[in-house]
C-alpha cells in the first residue's frame, strides 16, 4: 500500500493531520464546564467565580479621612500661608469606630471657622468637606489651631461610595480570585462565593518501560514516571484537581478499558506517551473507539511536541501527549493548561509573567511550525538551553522560554524577544 505523501509516516497507518497551535487554541473548545459550588471566602483564593459578585451597599459606606488632621470647611482655609496663617476653633474630636463627637453634641456639623480633630479612617463630621493634615497646623492657643496651608474640597477624604457604589461589580465571573479580591469581598460583607468546582483531570502514563517514581532499582530499559508528577503540578497550577490514573502497559485492551472507566468520572483526561505513530502507539486507536465526536486533531505544528492528540469523547476532552517528558510538558503548558482553565470556568486567565531580553545567539527555525526554545536569563540576555526532547534537565536549567513564530525562519542574535518566565 502506498504511503500518503501528505501525511507521511508508515504505510497503512494514518500519520499526523497537523494543526497549528493557534488553530488548536481557537478551534478545540469543548463545552464541558464543571458544576458550581459555594465555598467560604477563606477558601476562595484562585477559585473561579461562576457569577459576578455585586456590592449590596456603598463602600466604604461613610465619608472618612485618609490622614491624621482636622476636618474643616475648605473655604475657611483659602488664602492661608506660612506668612499669613488662618485660625480655626477646635470644637471636638472624632473617635475611631464611632460617629463624630463634638463639644456641642454628637453629629454636630462643622461650622464656619471651626475644625474637628480626626484620625485616619475616622468618620467625616457633617459640614466638613476636607481634612487638613496635622503637619500643616499647630496649636496657637488651647482650643485654637493655626493653619498654614489651604485645602480644596475633597482633600484628605474618601467619599462614602468611592470604593463601590451599590450594585457595582466587585469581582467578575471567570477570573481567578486574588488576595485583593477577597479583601474587597470581605469589606462588602460577603462570606461565601459561588465558584466552579476544580476540574478533575485524570492522568494516564503508558508504556511497558514506565515504572512508578518510587521504584528503587531500575531494570535495563525501565524509566521512572517523571512526566505524570510534573503534569499533576501544572494541572494544580491551572486550577485543576489531578488524579493519577496509573501506568497502562502497551496493551490496547487495557488502555481502552482504563480510558472508558475514566470517562465517567473525569472532566479532562491526559494520556502521556503513545500519541505518535509507531508499532506500539495505540492511543489514537483507543481514543477513536471511545465515541463521538472523537479525534479533533492528531499532530501540532510545534517543536518540541508534534505528536499531540486532541479529542473529545462523551463530552470529555482528551489530550494525548508525546512520550518525551520535555515535549509533553511544553505542549501541556501551551495547550493543556488553557483547556483545564476553560473547563473550570476560567474565561480570564492570569497573564503570564513576561520580560524583555536580547537573544545571546542566533536561533534557527523552520517556517510553518512554532518553536519553543528554553532560555536562561543573565543581565538582560536570553541564552538558549539546548538538548534532546527526552531531557528534563533542559527545562530545569531554564528560567523561561521564547517562542519563535510559525512564519519565521529563525531569529538573529541581538533580537529583542519576550521571555515567558516559569513561576
Amino acid at each position: 500500500m502506498a504511503t500518503n505523501p501528505d501525511r507521511g509516516g508508515h504505510a497503512g497507518r494514518e500519520f499526523f493531520a497537523t494543526r497549528t497551535v493557534a488553530e488548536a487554541l481557537a478551534g478545540f473548545q469543548p463545552q464541558r464546564r464543571t458544576p458550581v459550588q459555594t465555598i467560604p471566602l477563606r477558601e476562595a483564593l484562585q477559585r473561579i467565580p461562576a457569577v459576578p459578585v455585586a456590592a449590596s451597599h456603598a463602600l466604604p459606606g461613610f465619608a472618612r479621612s485618609t490622614v491624621d488632621g482636622y476636618a474643616v470647611r475648605a473655604a475657611d482655609t483659602y488664602g492661608v500661608s506660612e506668612v499669613l496663617p488662618g485660625y480655626l476653633e477646635v470644637t471636638g474630636a472624632v473617635r475611631m469606630g464611632a460617629a463624630p463627637d463634638t463639644a456641642v453634641g454628637a453629629d454636630t456639623a462643622v461650622g464656619p471657622g471651626s475644625a474637628v480633630s480626626i484620625p485616619t479612617g475616622g468618620v467625616l463630621p457633617a459640614g466638613a468637606d476636607a481634612v487638613i493634615m496635622v503637619e500643616y497646623t499647630q496649636e496657637a492657643m488651647p482650643g485654637t489651631i493655626e493653619v498654614v496651608r489651604p485645602v480644596a474640597p475633597g482633600d484628605g477624604v474618601v467619599r462614602a461610595d468611592e470604593d463601590a457604589i451599590p450594585g457595582a461589580e466587585l469581582v467578575p465571573a471567570g477570573r481567578p480570585l486574588r488576595a485583593q479580591d477577597l479583601g474587597m469581598l470581605a469589606a462588602a460583607g460577603v462570606t461565601g462565593v459561588a465558584v466552579h468546582a476544580r476540574p478533575l483531570v485524570t492522568i494516564f502514563s503508558t508504556g511497558d518501560e514506565v515504572v512508578p517514581p518510587g521504584t528503587a532499582q531500575l531494570r535495563p530499559g525501565q524509566v521512572r514516571d517523571a512526566t505524570a508528577v510534573a503534569l499533576a503540578a501544572l494541572i494544580s497550577e491551572a486550577g485543576g484537581e489531578p488524579a493519577q490514573g496509573g501506568i497502562i502497559p502497551d496493551d490496547a485492551a487495557a488502555l481502552g478499558a482504563a480510558l472508558d472507566a475514566a470517562l465517567g468520572v473525569s472532566d479532562v483526561i491526559v494520556i502521556s506517551a503513545g500519541s505518535s505513530v509507531g508499532a506500539r502507539d495505540e492511543t489514537a486507536a483507543a481514543v477513536g473507539r471511545l465515541g463521538p465526536p472523537g479525534i479533533w486533531c492528531h499532530g501540532l505544528a510545534i517543536r518540541p511536541g508534534k505528536p499531540t492528540l486532541l479529542a473529545e469523547c462523551a463530552g470529555v476532552p482528551i489530550i494525548g501527549l508525546p512520550g518525551n517528558p520535555r515535549s509533553a510538558l511544553v505542549v501541556f503548558r501551551l495547550i493543556g493548561m488553557p483547556l483545564v482553565r476553560r473547563v473550570g470556568g476560567c474565561a480570564r486567565p492570569p497573564a503570564e509573567p513576561v520580560v524583555r531580553a536580547r537573544l545571546e545567539r542566533d536561533l534557527a527555525s523552520a517556517s510553518g511550525r512554532l518553536d519553543v526554545v528554553q532560555v536562561r536569563l543573565r543581565d538582560g540576555l536570553a541564552a538558549p538551553v539546548f538538548g534532546l526532547s527526552a531531557l528534563l534537565s533542559v527545562l530545569t536549567a531554564a528560567d523561561g522560554y521564547v517562542i519563535i513564530p510559525q512564519d519565521a525562519t529563525g531569529l538573529d542574535a541581538g533580537t529583542e524577544v519576550d521571555v515567558t518566565l516559569y513561576r
